[in-house]
């Protein structure tokens, strides 16, 4: 079961538009262009398109900024860094970073839905040094060493 996280979100621009869920059980809510003239995105060029918020993200959790599926197979425009990772003590205004690896130029449109956010916990790491580690049946077997 998936307990509701209190996100705080502020308009930054009178542009900006909540992020919703486009169905019952969808993983990200879309977010959009906070823009008002269409901006070019040309083959393997990366922009920054402004949301036009601001989030304030529980301690404990991370917004991962993921690519629209849509906007990835139909036109090769992607996030470069996807997931995007926006921390919980980040409050500045949250900006995709989205990348057109197609062949044609990309047109988004003010209002347009250009990536989604997926809200997750973070697990902080304590790292130790160690003379050895521990075995395992792949060892030290890197890409592809699987066989898949």
């Amino acid at each position: 079961m998936n307990l509701p996280v209190r996100i705080e979100w502020k308009r930054l621009s009178p542009l900006a538009r909540i992020p919703s869920y486009q169905s019952s059980l969808a993983a990200g809510m879309d977010v959009h262009a906070a823009i008002t003239e269409p901006m070019l995105l040309e083959p393997n060029r990366v922009v920054l398109v402004p949301t036009g918020f601001a989030l304030a993200i529980p301690e404990g959790f991370e917004a991962q900024v993921r690519p629209r599926s849509g906007l990835s197979t139909k036109h090769g425009v992607t996030v470069p860094n996807a997931p995007g990772t926006i921390d919980a003590d980040y409050r500045g205004e949250v900006m995709v970073a989205l990348i057109n690896l197609g062949r044609a130029d990309f047109t988004i449109e003010p209002g347009m839905r250009v990536a989604q956010l997926v809200f997750a916990p973070v697990a902080r790491a304590d790292i130790t040094e160690v003379s050895e580690l521990s075995s395992t049946e792949r060892g030290t077997g890197g890409f592809g060493s699987t066989g898949h």
